[in-house]
């Protein structure tokens, strides 16, 4: 029976996504200007590396970017429900509160995933996925990269009262958090202080094992900084605590609005 619930959200957030055109066009979008202009731009500049166009080094940071966006878009109908009102109802539902934290978290998780395998037939239509392509570690690239990506959503959604505190808090964590990654470059050839800014960073890592499914050993200048192995590890390990978080952090914030409504 607890599962009902569960998936009636995640039903919800699958809805809510296939009705919103204009986000399914942006999600498209946006990592088609990336990789286009950005990747024209780095490729004039740095050339062939590793005996391959940069275009091809930037397709696992542009999928990346793609869950983490959509991820965080998830996270925002936390706030949406909390300001407008929908999350008293789900507060006051016999279920642990910690349930819509997961359910959200899912939600989110379910549809990068799907937005990421989107753009990756796109790009392969493209010619920007070669044929070295490995697809088991991309399905785990995609799931474990997009729970960081959504637990990392979660607990700013968590913590935000309304739509324009989440948007503020956002933009200082969605940015760092792409630029301060191997999306761009590689890792290993950052300076010191921005290696070890990256090497704390979890979305780096999600990066890195997109990279190990999508190119493989063809990019001996410019491949992956880390192994499989700790890419997942770490990418785990980070949903696992940010989850913890979150849940922690609604289930005290969603008792405190709900004895302060009862008193009124």
């Amino acid at each position: 029976m607890m599962w009902r619930p569960l998936w009636a959200i995640i039903e919800r957030e699958m809805i809510r996504m296939i009705r919103q055109r204009g986000r399914l066009v942006s999600t498209a979008v946006r990592p088609l200007i990336w990789l286009l202009v950005v990747g024209s731009g780095f490729n004039a500049v740095m050339g062939q590396m590793g005996g391959e166009p940069y275009h091809y080094f930037l397709v696992p940071g542009v999928l990346g970017m793609v869950m983490l966006f959509g991820a965080m878009l998830v996270s925002l109908s936390v706030v949406y429900d909390k300001e407008f009102g929908i999350m008293r109802l789900l507060i006051t539902a016999p279920l642990p509160h910690y349930w819509i934290v997961l359910a959200k978290t899912l939600s989110a998780t379910a549809i990068a995933v799907v937005q990421a395998a989107g753009m990756t037939v796109l790009l392969a239509i493209f010619g920007y996925v070669g044929g070295q392509i490995s697809i088991p570690l991309l399905l785990l690239g995609f799931l474990t990269t997009a729970l960081a990506c959504a637990a990392l959503g979660m607990v700013v959604a968590v913590w935000s009262s309304t739509l324009d505190n989440f948007a503020v808090i956002m933009n200082f964590v969605i940015f760092p958090v792409f630029f301060l990654s191997g999306a761009l470059y590689p890792v290993q050839q950052l300076p010191g202080v921005l290696k070890l800014v990256a090497m704390i960073n979890p979305f780096t890592y999600g990066v890195d094992l997109l990279k190990h499914a999508l190119l493989g050993t063809s990019m001996t200048l410019m491949g992956t900084d880390f192994g499989v192995g700790l890419d997942v590890a770490v990418l785990l390990g980070f949903s696992a605590v940010a989850t913890l978080v979150a849940c922690l952090q609604f289930s005290h914030e969603a008792a405190t609005g709900l004895l302060d409504f009862l008193r009124s």
